[in-house]
């Protein structure tokens, strides 16, 4: 299965690449560097699953784990209670989501500094969704009169309580409610200078409009890593949900390779890994060697993806290079 080209020449064939170009961020060695997301679990079962995935994902030695907040901050304590297990229980580098929903600035300065105590070093700072009651996702954001307004200013925040690497986000088809893409990159701009260190982006699958749009970033003289965010699909319903609220464009070409495939699972997800693989090898031709996933808290086709790209288990890499 092959995506269509993009407007920078043909695929290649799949497989680690040793060396990166100009546009992305590639580490000594060559093997890509692979960060995960997490939610927050609802109930006994959920949380025995996301388990079951962090204890498969751990071994491929991720550059960190995220954890997300859900919309108005209503998975705050859940949040919090899973980043505190990792930090106790793995060796994992957890990044707490942190937004400025439904909290004071003195209320989110002492989560910050919480965190900080607890040994988090890694801030994914974001404004957040409204709460349920203002819409949520999709609704109107109106900031608290006591709370920090936006990213820029939780940034700002998060770096005056203690030196954390504070994580960002940004839509490469441009954020929701923005007026233009040249307004977020000047967004991005001043969370840099906020004290922003690196920034993961939304899902996409759109090749050409991220590469557009990291080109429009390094000409802004913006020069933080910028991470493409992998969503590998195997319920095409729940994408163009979720894609709807996001407004990531769903191309044709992916809709018709799930056409009719309501039923048949294991195909939905044979697909899955070829199409997220093919986009992370056409981005590592662009350069880029650093690779974001939202697993859904779903283990076994992001490691297979890893797999395809060159990711192994840190100890299964070291005897295979011994052998």
């Amino acid at each position: 299965m092959t995506l269509p080209p993009t407007r920078l020449g043909p695929r290649r064939v799949i497989g680690p690449v040793a060396r990166a170009g100009e546009r992305g961020q590639s580490q000594a060695g060559g093997r890509p560097r692979v960060s995960f997301e997490f939610f927050p679990p609802k109930t006994p079962a959920m949380e025995e699953s996301l388990w079951q995935a962090i204890t498969r994902l751990a071994p491929l030695d991720p550059a960190f784990v995220s954890v997300t907040y859900g919309a108005g901050g209503t998975t705050r304590e859940r949040t919090h209670r899973t980043v505190k297990r990792i930090l106790d229980e793995t060796s994992l580098k957890p990044a707490a989501h942190l937004t400025c929903v439904g909290a004071s600035r003195e209320e989110v300065d002492e989560v910050i500094r919480e965190y900080w105590e607890t040994g988090v070093r890694h801030i994914v700072s974001l404004r957040g969704d409204p709460p349920p009651t203002e819409g949520g996702i999709g609704g109107v954001y109106v900031p608290r009169e006591d709370g920090y307004a936006n990213a820029t200013e939780l940034t700002h925040a998060v770096r005056g309580v203690a030196p954390f690497e504070v994580l960002v986000g940004v839509y490469p088809e441009k954020h929701p409610e923005s007026p233009s893409l040249e307004h977020d990159i000047d967004v991005l701009k001043a969370k840099v200078d906020a004290g922003a260190t690196l920034a993961i982006s939304q899902f996409f699958f759109d090749i050409d409009a991220f590469l557009r749009f990291n080109d429009k970033v390094r000409a802004a003289g913006i020069t933080i890593p910028i991470v493409p965010g992998v969503m590998p699909v195997t319920n095409f319903n729940g994408l163009k949900k979720m894609s709807q609220a996001c407004q990531t464009a769903v191309p044709t070409w992916l809709a018709n390779l799930f056409e009719g495939l309501d039923n048949d699972a294991e195909t939905r997800r044979l697909i899955a890994c070829s199409v997220a693989s093919e986009m992370c090898a056409k981005l590592q031709e662009q350069g880029f060697e650093d690779f974001h996933f939202y697993t859904l808290n779903r283990a076994d086709l992001v490691y297979a993806i890893c797999r395809v790209l060159g990711v192994r288990e840190r100890e299964t890499a070291s005897a295979e290079v011994a052998a």
